[in-house]
């Protein structure tokens, strides 16, 4: 039986959640998901104190209505943060080539409330050599419960080629 306290072949470096690949590895239509998650007043709160936005639709159920809102409406930022590469396996895939998140883009195209299910995803759309680098560019969606598309939009991140 092995002694704990003796080294063992147990490298840290090689304790991987997946294989890493490389810019080359890569293909388009490769579709990077990130859990579900439904929201609560209490993430719309938590956001709310975070980012200091304190328009009254995102928690002032009476003037949502008055204003042709069902109910408060989370903020915009807040569900484009679920979009965020990090929260995908995305960059456990890209290992150590990931150097920087270039631009990101998108359009709102429902609203979202506390008690919907998000599904974001990021889908590989191009893939741009650039001599020692390569550019990834993804579409970034979710969608709801309904399977309506709340958020349509565009990351771009930069990686080393091998």
């Amino acid at each position: 039986m092995p002694n704990p306290a003796e080294p063992t072949d147990f490298d840290p470096d090689a304790f991987l959640v997946v294989p890493a690949r490389t810019f080359e590895d890569l293909r388009i239509g490769e579709v990077f998901r990130a859990p579900s998650r439904t929201l609560t007043d209490a993430h719309a709160a938590a956001f709310q104190t975070v980012s200091a936005d304190n328009h009254p639709v995102h928690y002032d159920a009476e003037w949502a209505r008055k204003h042709g809102h069902s109910a408060p409406v989370v903020h915009g930022l807040q569900v484009l943060a679920f979009t965020a590469p990090g929260a995908t396996l995305f960059p456990h895939f890209i290992g150590e080539v990931f150097i920087s998140f270039l631009e990101l883009s998108c359009t709102f195209l429902a609203e979202v409330h506390s008690g919907d299910t998000l599904y974001p995803a990021l889908t590989i759309t191009g893939l741009e050599p650039k001599g020692s680098t390569g550019i990834v560019v993804t579409a970034a969606t979710i969608h709801n419960q309904r399977g309506e598309l709340v958020l349509s939009g565009q990351h771009k991140y930069l990686l080393r080629c091998q």
